[in-house]
């Protein structure tokens, strides 16, 4: 990276429909303070995979928004190199990656249940997010080894207007909110044009109180069944 600026590179459907807040004197700070932050601290995911979300998914593809919170702080260290967890996917991690959080892990088993599908043996969702599922994060990025650490940055306010912009100029979008977090986004969400799933959230601490169980993935089929739209396969394989 140069010392000179920080190159956020969106999908160009996502740019022309954020054209605004990527202009915005708040999106400018918040590019200074990444700049400051990759100057003393390592940032994850890497610069390149920071909008790997808006890459993967582009703004007419989306048909499912799963909302996470931030992104993975941790790494692996593989043959000397630096691994993150974190590639710009929420939940998700690299291929390569040899744990698979506890998070993913419970959606994995959910995804057995619901839809018995073995359990893989990787934790990359870059399928489900071709085929339409926005892997949102509500903050993009995180310096190592300290959750939040960029959170009241201005990440939020930017994915906000984003799923603000995909509930005024689509219809039919299926939000899967899990846990607190995410479910008080729904607020940003017209719901009389789009569905919205809740459930408790995945981790191991609330799990049990209403994510296993749920049969999101098969819900959410069949909305988009009932709709004329393709299927999510949402086996990894």
């Amino acid at each position: 990276m140069s010392a000179l600026k920080i190159n956020l590179e969106i999908e160009n459907s996502w740019k022309n429909a954020m054209d605004n807040e990527l202009k915005s004197g708040y999106f400018t700070q918040l590019k200074l303070f990444l700049l400051k932050e990759k100057q003393k601290n390592r940032v994850f995911p890497v610069e390149k995979d920071i909008f790997n979300a808006f890459h993967y998914t582009p703004f007419n593809n989306v048909k499912v928004v799963i909302i996470g919170q931030d992104p993975y702080h941790s790494f692996e260290t593989i043959n000397g190199e630096t691994l993150p967890h974190a590639h710009g996917l929420c939940f998700s991690v690299p291929t390569a990656a040899k744990k698979t959080p506890p998070s993913l892990k419970n959606i994995f088993k959910e995804i057995k249940q619901d839809l018995g599908f073995e359990l893989p043996t990787h934790g990359n969702l870059s399928s489900w997010a071709k085929q339409g599922v926005l892997l949102l994060n509500a903050t993009l990025t995180v310096r190592e080894h300290k959750a939040a650490s960029h959170q009241k940055q201005g990440w939020e306010t930017f994915t906000d207007a984003v799923i603000q912009k995909l509930s005024a100029e689509k219809t039919g979008l299926i939000f899967l909110l899990w846990g607190k977090f995410a479910q008080n986004k729904a607020s940003l969400i017209d719901v009389d044009k789009h569905f919205l799933l809740k459930a408790a959230h995945p981790s191991p601490f609330s799990a049990y109180n209403g994510f296993f169980g749920c049969n999101h993935f098969s819900k959410t089929n069949e909305i988009l069944e009932h709709n004329n739209q393709q299927k999510i396969n949402w086996e990894i394989k």
